[in-house]
Order: C-alpha cells, then structure tokens, then sequence
C-alpha cells in the first residue's frame, strides 16, 4: 500500500482530492498538509511513495516541496494537481523532479485515469499540459541555422541503462529489480546522470536519453 502526501491548502478540495486518492489508491496511507511547511516536515519525516502537490499555498509555492523530495527520497514521484495552465508555473515544477502534472478543473473520471497511469510508470499529464511539453521538446530539439556542437557526456554503460529506464518512467526501486541492485544504490546512479546531463527532471532526462540515442 501506498504513503501519500496531499498537499492542498481548501479544505473542500483536499476532501475530494483525499476520497478520489482513496478510489485510485485503497487502503493508502495520507498525510495531509495545508501549508508548504507542514508539508516539508512531512517529507523529511516520512518515507513516501507519492505526493500531490498544490503549487499557490498560503507559505509559498509547492515547488519547493517537489524539490526537497527528489533531493531527500528520489524514488518517491511527485505530482502537480493545480488550477495553473501555463509555462509560467509548469516547467519550473518539471525542472523541480515533478513526474506529472494535473490540472484541477478536469472532470474527476479524467483525474482518476491521470493518476492510475502512475502504477504503470506513465507520467500523469492533462492533455493541454502534454501538447505543451511535447511543443517545447520539438522545438528544442530542432536544428539550428549555426549548431553548437553538443556537449561530449560520457555515461558508463551501467549509467546509461539506468537514464534508460528512468527515461521510460520507471521507479527506482523497478530498476533495482530489473538490474540486480538496491534502490539506494539506483537512487546514487540517477544523482550522477543528472549531474554529468546537467538535467533535474525525468522529462529533461528522457530528452537526453533521445538525444544520446538510448531508445535505439
């Protein structure tokens, strides 16, 4: 059974957040929290599967939670679930490690679709939020008129099958099962690949997989 976090400051929300969680999730065990401080409490004190995060709370920006928890337990998944449909606020939640990004005003059956693709190592992602990325990866991959050249990243071959699969959703502890290794020692090789890929996210990640011709 799952650990959740819930970070949402209304309370009628959070209720329906909590029961649809609970449909998705049975027998899941939630810690809730109204305000980015309780909840950053939570995620030093907690070993978390999943969070939902808010990113307009009261103390500040949920972002600041979807980074403390990639930093303190990167293989826990952090997820958006937000009123904010722009850039503005969406591509510094992927870069903070969020691994999904769910817009609140959906109807509740699409939100419940979005988050059971989580069990199944897909990103959760509301359809405008996924033209939005994939928008701004096909324009960044696009060729220009003077190139830099691209930047030589040496990845050993255990390191590269690691981005591979972490490019392609899974958990770190599903990687440590699929080669052979703990979940802390998986948890080691994705700080060093985001490091020599200068990356934050497994969005970023996944486009340096392509980029490095990882998906063959």
């Amino acid at each position: 059974m799952k650990t959740i976090l819930l970070l949402e400051d209304l309370p009628e929300i959070r209720a329906w957040m909590r029961n649809l969680v609970l449909q998705v999730f049975p027998g899941a065990t939630i810690h809730e929290s109204a305000r980015v401080q309780d909840a950053l409490g939570v995620v030093a004190a907690v070993r978390l599967d999943l969070a939902l995060v808010d990113l307009g709370l009261p103390d500040g920006s949920g972002v600041g939670v979807v980074a403390r928890l990639r930093d303190l337990q990167p293989e826990a998944q952090s997820v958006v679930v937000t009123i904010h449909d722009d850039d503005e606020h969406l591509f510094p939640a992927l870069q903070a490690g969020a691994f999904g990004y769910i817009l609140k005003e959906q109807a509740r059956e699409l939100i419940t679709e979005q988050l059971q693709r989580i069990s199944q190592g897909e990103p959760p992602l509301s359809p405008s939020i996924a033209r939005r990325v994939m928008a701004y990866f096909t324009e960044k991959a696009k060729p220009r008129a003077n190139p830099s050249p691209l930047p030589n990243v040496s990845l050993t071959e255990r390191e590269s099958e690691v981005l591979l699969r972490v490019a392609k959703g899974y958990t770190l502890p599903e990687i440590g099962v699929q080669l052979g290794l703990s979940r802390h020692t998986i948890a080691d090789y994705v700080k060093q690949i985001y490091r020599k890929l200068n990356v934050s996210s497994r969005a970023e990640a996944a486009l340096e997989a392509q980029r490095l011709g990882l998906f063959g």
